[in-house]
């Protein structure tokens, strides 16, 4: 079992469960479907899979303009340094950026423009560990009127996600309501925890969850481990979800570490394998992604195969964003940001490794409009090499 960076069997909400049982049957959901790849031997490391199986678009829209085959990265400038084990980021509307701690379990105001770091406060009842603790944050889809800041963390008997008030009018350090809990219940371990939170184009809060080490509860349904979830930002499942009265949207995942949306609206997911191949994946609602009975590529039809593939030493992937029509991964042994370039659900080109050591180990992409990344390191994670002023938050341009 590889620690690289690398239970109750329902969880439970912060309201009664509602009848949903006709809201589920009169949905539906217009989300990526996942896709089939045959790997090649590209440089860098990468693996890209074949054309072959790429989802057809919907009837009445314009062709999908293909990125091109190579792309660049410049790093424009640091915009702050001096963070401790910085794990998850979250834009604000006025163009600053929240940064959550996972080991001070803190989330930290960045101003964009002088770098000036504001203490929002601590979140209660974080007990960090080995890869758990503090980790992914999210604003919610009404922040303009509800303020919410939404956390994945690591308790003492659980992950478990809430939300949290913020009041920027408070002090420095007092600016966080108490955490209100949204959903526990999701297995924890030394490691695989996963941690990512993101809300999707359709409004719903999506989680990236891991086995906790327990390689089995990836293939149970009724396990919270090894999954993608979808609920509403209350904690229910959402509507349409392929099993009903079940926040399981995937399942089969070793450590989903990263969560983003293409401009079609299709969720991808970087995963860490164990020994042989870390995963970019695309996501079809009920789909089997194969761990612990497949890792990486297998060609099997009961699971589906990665849109691309990496050696272990070359990804161990964390964040993912999608920009300039590629997804943009974070590489933590790699210490290195693949470009894959995307043709639908499968890629249009080899992925292409930037940075490759130049920053250490890299931990959270976020899209900051346009051409603009913000990428996030994490050298100071307990694996990483520290330097002087790490860990940082690099502001890039990108094609």
């Amino acid at each position: 079992m590889s620690d690289r960076e690398s239970t109750p069997a329902e969880g439970t909400t912060i309201v009664q469960r509602r009848a949903v049982a006709t809201a589920l049957a009169a949905a539906s959901l217009l989300l990526a479907a996942g896709c089939s790849g045959d790997g090649t031997g590209p440089s860098h490391g990468g693996t890209a899979p074949s054309r072959a199986g790429a989802g057809a678009s919907a009837p009445g829209r314009a062709a999908e303009e293909t990125p091109p085959a190579k792309g660049s990265v410049k790093v424009l400038r640091t915009v702050a340094d001096g963070l401790k084990t910085p794990w998850g980021l979250a834009p604000l509307p006025d163009g600053d950026l929240l940064v959550s701690s996972r080991d001070d379990g803190t989330i930290t105001r960045i101003d964009t423009g002088s770098g000036r770091k504001t203490v929002l406060g601590e979140v209660s009842g974080v007990s960090p560990a080995g890869e758990g603790g503090l980790l992914g944050i999210a604003l919610s889809p009404h922040y303009a009127s509800d303020h919410m800041v939404y956390a994945y963390f690591t308790s003492a008997s659980d992950n478990r996600i809430v939300r949290m008030l913020y009041d920027a009018k408070k002090p420095a350090g007092e600016q966080l309501g108490a955490p209100d809990t949204v959903f526990k219940g999701i297995p924890k371990g030394a490691i695989h925890n996963g941690g990512r939170i993101a809300f999707g184009p359709d409004g719903m809060l999506y989680a990236g969850t891991g086995e906790s080490g327990e390689r089995d509860l990836a293939q149970d349904r009724k396990s919270l481990g090894g999954k993608i979830l979808r609920m509403t930002p209350e904690g229910e499942p959402a509507p349409g979800n392929p099993f009903p009265g079940s926040v399981v949207y995937t399942y089969g995942h070793r450590n989903v570490q990263g969560l983003a949306w293409d401009g079609r609206q299709r969720l991808f997911a970087s995963e860490f394998g164990q020994d042989t191949w870390d995963e970019l994946n695309a996501i079809a609602p009920g789909g089997n992604y194969g761990w612990p009975d497949a890792e990486g590529r297998s060609g099997d039809p009961r699971y589906h195969d990665p849109v691309a593939q990496w050696h272990t030493d070359d990804a161990s992937p964390s964040g993912i964003a999608y920009a300039k029509g590629s997804v943009w991964m974070a590489a933590l042994r790699g210490q290195r940001l693949w470009r894959v370039p995307l043709a639908g659900t499968h890629t249009s080109a080899a992925p292409q490794a930037f940075l490759t050591g130049d920053f250490g180990r890299l931990r959270t992409v976020v899209p900051a409009g346009g051409d603009r990344l913000w990428l996030v390191t994490s050298n100071t994670d307990g694996r990483g090499r520290p330097r002087r002023g790490d860990d940082r938050i690099l502001e890039l341009r990108v094609t």
